[in-house]
């Protein structure tokens, strides 16, 4: 590069920065700054025979100024001018401007893109290098459009200098990682790969980032780089520190192009030619031999380029999978690490030792380091490396250690740390499940597990241990037996009581006989855990009753004066009130042999995958390591099937219940739970598997598609064609602030005049919805031709894909009476606009007509995410686009109560995560929109001001859309 000349010292620039960083106040930078631009201005546009010194001192104050976070607006002009220069300096402060200030749609890149092919072509190497890092730096399409051809050219040319051709790799690989359609290599495809035999080592490392960037898009056009790659890696790795003097980096020779070289060939599988191979494995054992010879320096820089080839040399063995010896020699090596005192390299064994447990030619090397691992995850300080040990005891466990691993991790689970509970309660149970020869010590764990770390046992956890207790008939007896012995316990977590009742509610006859856990005892001691339990537990827990009437009809006159005491069936909750009132009634009515037939035993789960395992390769990431279960017989002994143990089935007292109660009950449960939505079918005219736990609601929908479908125009219509061809009414102009009432909320009255009262209560799980819309007739009058349609506006079609009647309503509704209908919703993806109710119906003799925008909103979709303070802080910092964020400033329109501002945060659907903003008034929410499409991940902050009486509102999401809709929405709610 040209020295920098005594006269390009620029004194002017020097004299303002001193200026600017003398300055005592903002303002009297501004001032200063502002006085700067009008000179400047004056004499761009005054003097028009400014010399090339002037206007590169100028343009470089343009710059020193914006880079201080003020915008320019002029000076562009002046800065393409420079280069066409011929003096380096004058063209570097050019470039340089450009590279900084221009955007790529700018009207000036014609004239950049010409004076770049003027310094390409000119074959001065100092003016190729400044073009082609202007080229990288902007990285445009534009600029790839007009110079993809051009570069590989210069980068194989054989004149072309060494430093150029670094420049052009380096400048070809961003080009084809901003426009992967614009790079065609093609023709010099093959002299690329040749560059990786270039003399010049730089050429080599710049030549290999390139090379590994294609190879792993396009890895057929690149597989002869192999044993290129592979004698490079041999010569560098056989050579002595001193041979490769300029490329030696505290006594280790060439560390980053050997890691490069070594990443390269993970892109491929192991080479066939065999002394490519040979070669390539005597490289591997020198890398694993040079790792037991002593340090040739005490500098942490020698052991890091030394442990970087190692590990990047471990990551390649155990790509290939194919090599017992090296394999088992990688996981001596690692072994070493995890006692040493670097806590990095004792992080990173453990991960690459996770990878390693999954080969057969090293597991039971791993296993050997198990004692190790166990302590690593009593006494490690850094919670990251005791969740690997973690993970590496999950990927080691076998039937020979199954006992010990769980025991251990059981152990570990009543210090662990919170953030990494429910995942080692996920794989504690997988283990469980996978290795259990024994069912009892399977039936003990879980329900230890239950006792230790209650709290975070999921859902699937205690769905999968109540599956697997009713496919084996020889373990019910004895789960019977312990779970009754767990809920004596003074202090009994809920997922201990719904387990209990679920067990007890189909196989408490089988200790029956005991007089210490007679059918009396059984009730009591679940009863009494029936007031501290929430809605959920205690609706299971109802059921669980009615099941002990049929077991032990001795119980029945208690059970029904339970069920008949005024706490159950005036109870405030709709779903407990209605079950202690049908079960009342089922209990009274019904006879002995009819109360058999609908309250008979669970049948069998069908084989499926582990709800469990599938939970953690959501949770972990389609990366991590996992332990699939076995196939053949063990797995159809222990899979008792996927999702049918999910809380709409959850103890539904088999599908002949719901039938029963169906010929009893003219419309469906108005409070039905949803969560059994998640594997529920369309609707079509078949028959409802036996397995759908809605076939009380949706055996209406097939008979009832004909006159509940889509009509004509496109609208989901409950009428008549007659009652239904009247043109629908205009939405309400207070349609918008009805919506804006349910944002947060999903019961409630949606709509009163003097004549009709429409309330609403909705469900959500996942991206599936229901919806009970209940018309009140206010007046001693009948309502007559009374219909209901729900239209999609414009493109909302598409975007709620199912929204289906399951029921007509009567064309009468009498004087004071109450008719009911359900909606079905599914959301296809995101979608801003609401569908429209329109009701029609005659009232002496006048036609009613009105229409109202349904309360289907974005964020009803919303699953809670539970985030650490550091993941949401970095995931924050992820989506950083503009386009991601949506932010408002606006006037609290309510009071600012702490408590009001939390249960509208929930209401909205995301979870509230505490601890996680430096500032403790405001408030940090997290969530994932699931939509059939995609799933849209959604970080939420609100920051009061109550002195001004002001919010911040602050939306993050992977979708623009979205961030914007879920804004709007909230900011109405404050």
């Amino acid at each position: 590069m040209p020295a920098v000349s005594k006269g390009d010292g620029m004194r002017g620039l020097a004299v303002f920065i001193s200026d600017i960083r003398n300055c005592k106040s903002k303002e009297a930078e501004i001032k200063r700054i502002n006085k700067e631009l009008a000179n400047i201005r004056s004499k761009f546009k005054g003097d028009k025979a400014l010399d090339g010194y002037s206007k590169k001192k100028y343009v470089c104050k343009l710059l020193f100024i914006f880079l201080l976070g003020h915008d320019i607006d002029f000076g562009h002009m002046e800065a393409v001018n420079l280069l066409s220069s011929n003096k380096y300096t004058e063209k570097q402060i050019g470039y340089l401007f450009i590279s900084v200030l221009v955007n790529s749609n700018s009207e000036l890149i014609r004239l950049i893109n010409n004076a770049i092919k003027n310094d390409l072509s000119s074959r001065n190497p100092t003016f190729m290098c400044l073009a082609l890092h202007c080229i990288a730096n902007v990285g445009s399409r534009e600029m790839a459009e007009a110079f993809a051809g051009e570069i590989p050219r210069i980068l194989v040319a054989g004149d072309t200098m060494d430093s150029v051709k670094q420049s052009a790799a380096l400048c070809l690989l961003r080009l084809y990682k901003a426009s992967p359609d614009l790079v065609l290599m093609g023709e010099w495809t093959s002299r690329v790969v040749h560059l990786l035999n270039d003399q010049h080592m730089g050429v080599v490392t710049a030549a290999i980032s390139l090379i590994t960037c294609l190879s792993s898009k396009n890895p057929d056009e690149f597989k002869t780089c192999v044993s290129l790659a592979v004698s490079r890696l041999s010569r560098i790795v056989s050579s002595a520190s001193t041979d490769l003097q300029d490329y030696t980096y505290y006594f280790v020779p060439a560390p980053w192009l050997s890691c490069k070289l070594l990443r390269l060939l993970q892109c491929y599988p192991p080479p066939e030619d065999g002394a490519v191979k040979g070669r390539l494995v005597e490289c591997l054992e020198t890398i694993l031999n040079k790792a037991q010879e002593p340090p040739k320096s005490k500098k942490v820089q020698h052991s890091n380029a030394k442990n970087a080839i190692l590990f990047e040399a471990i990551s390649l063995i155990i790509h290939y999978d194919s090599e017992p010896n090296l394999l088992v020699r990688a996981c001596n090596q690692l072994g070493q690490f995890l006692q040493h005192r670097e806590t990095n390299l004792r992080y990173l064994a453990l991960e690459s030792m996770c990878t390693l447990a999954s080969s057969e030619f090293s597991h039971e090397a791993v296993k050997t380091h198990i004692e190790t691992v166990i302590n690593a995850l009593k006494t490690e300080r850094d919670v990251s490396v005791r969740q690997r040990a973690a993970d590496l005891l999950y990927a080691m466990c076998d039937r020979s250690n199954a006992k010990q691993i769980v025991a251990e991790m059981l152990s570990y689970l009543e210090t662990a740390d919170y953030s990494i509970r429910e995942e080692m309660v996920l794989k504690v149970a997988i283990l469980a499940e996978k290795y259990a020869v024994d069912y009892s010590w399977y039936v003990d764990t879980i329900l230890n597990l239950i006792r230790i770390a209650g709290d975070y046992v999921s859902e699937e956890v205690w769905y999968r241990v109540i599956q697997i207790v009713i496919n084996r008939d020889d373990v019910q007896g004895y789960a019977a037996k312990t779970v009754f012995e767990a809920l004596q316990a003074p202090a009994c977590h809920e997922n201990m009581v719904k387990v209990g009742g679920y067990i007890l509610g189909e196989f408490g006859n089988l200790i029956a006989g005991d007089p210490r856990s007679s059918p009396l005892v059984q009730f009591n001691l679940l009863h009494s855990k029936f007031h501290l339990c929430s809605v959920p537990t205690r609706a299971l827990l109802l059921s669980a009753y009615i099941k002990f009437i049929n077991l032990f009809p001795e119980t029945k006159a208690t059970i029904q004066e339970v069920l008949r005491s005024d706490s159950q069936i005036r109870n405030s909750d709709v779903e407990l009130q209605q079950r202690a009132v049908e079960y009342l009634k089922l209990s009274s009515i019904a006879s002995t042999d009819v109360l058999a037939t609908v309250l008979e035993e669970m049948p069998p789960f069908p084989e499926r995958e582990s709800s469990i395992l599938a939970k953690l390769k959501k949770k972990k990431g389609p990366g991590a390591v996992s332990v699939e279960l076995e196939d053949g017989k063990e797995r159809g002994e222990l899979n008792g099937g996927g999702d049918r143990g999910g809380p709409n089935s959850m103890f539904t007292l088999s599908l002949s219940l719901s039938i029963f109660l169906f010929v009893f009950q003219s419309t469906p449960s108005p409070s039905a739970d949803l969560l059994g939505l998640r594997s529920a079918a369309p609707v079509s005219g078949a028959a409802p598997s036996a397995g759908s736990l809605l076939v009380d609601v949706f055996s209406e929908a097939g008979p009832a598609a004909s006159s509940a479908g889509v009509n004509d125009d496109g609208f989901l219509s409950s009428a008549p064609p007659s009652a239904a061809s009247e043109d629908p009414a205009p939405p309400l102009p207070e349609s918008d602030e009805l919506l804006n009432k349910f944002v947060c909320k999903n019961n409630g009255v949606l709509f009163e005049n003097q004549l009709l009262q429409i309330g609403i209560k909705s469900e959500y799980r996942q991206n599936l919805g229901r919806m009970y819309l209940f018309y009140g007739n206010k007046t001693s009058v009948q309502f007559v031709s009374f219909s209901t349609t729900v239209s999609c506006p414009g493109e909302l079609q598409s975007h709620i894909l199912q929204l289906l009647f399951t029921k007509t309503v009567e064309p009468l509704v009498e004087g004071g009476a109450q008719v009911q209908q359900v909606i079905n919703i599914e959301c296809l993806t995101d979608f801003i606009d609401a569908p429209l109710l329109n009701i029609k119906f005659r009232y002496g003799g006048a036609l009613q007509n009105i229409s109202l925008k349904l309360p289907v909103t974005i964020n009803k979709f919303f699953q809670p995410t539970e985030m650490a303070a550091a993941d949401f802080f970095q995931r924050w910092k992820q989506l950083s686009q503009p386009q991601q964020e949506a932010q408002k400033i606006f006037k609290a329109s309510h009071g600012m109560d702490t408590e009001v501002l939390k249960a509208k945060l929930l209401g909205l659907g995301t979870a509230l995560l505490e601890n996680v903003d430096p500032n403790p008034e405001n408030y940090v929410c997290a969530g994932v929109i699931q939509t059939k499409a995609q799933q849209v991940g959604c970080l939420l902050r609100l920051e009061p001001n109550a002195q001004a009486q002001m919010y911040r509102l602050t939306l993050r999401s992977s979708k623009d859309t979205v961030s914007q809709r879920v804004c709007d929405l909230l900011a109405e709610q404050f």
